[in-house]
């Protein structure tokens, strides 16, 4: 069906499937950031679980668009959280959950790097961050998003 307006045609079938990939593409995020994800199969079968029927060919597409970066070890990771991987795996050493807020602990003098790295990366479960000498306080709106925000940085940690 289409549509005009002052003399412009537009494809309303467009619409959809703009909102379709923009939801695809926050989904993908989602799963990159939570799970590991080796292979674009792996991917494909993820988007099954979660509801998206397509094929690997539009999972190809979704990774360029989106930018998304394979790591030496074989996992995806999201092009914004490769400076925090990299921060996390060289100068993180303990990370704790307490309640909303998750405490990164780091190398003497590293912590406002890290902070910089998890502000960076606009992480949807963090509000915002705090840095000491050896320690970053990253705060979440809830206990359930501080959990989430500290299985990213630990499964960051161990890559």
């Amino acid at each position: 069906m289409k549509t005009r307006i002052v003399g412009l045609v537009y494809n309303t079938g467009d619409e959809e499937h703009v909102k379709r990939r923009s939801g695809r593409q926050d989904t993908i995020k989602w799963i990159v950031r939570n799970k590991s994800v080796r292979t674009q199969r792996d991917l494909v079968l993820e988007l099954r679980e979660a509801g998206y029927t397509c094929t690997q060919a539009t999972v190809s597409r979704d990774i360029a668009d989106m930018g998304l970066r394979k790591l030496p070890e074989g996992m995806y990771v999201l092009a914004e959280d490769l400076h925090l991987q990299r921060m996390v795996s060289e100068f993180v050493t303990d990370i704790e959950c307490v309640n909303n807020q998750v405490v990164v602990r780091t190398q003497p003098g590293t912590a406002p790097g890290v902070a910089a790295a998890i502000d960076a990366a606009d992480l949807t479960d963090v509000i915002g961050s705090i840095a000491g000498n050896d320690t970053v306080l990253a705060i979440s709106r809830s206990t359930e998003s501080a959990l989430v925000t500290t299985d990213l940085i630990r499964k960051l940690k161990c890559i």
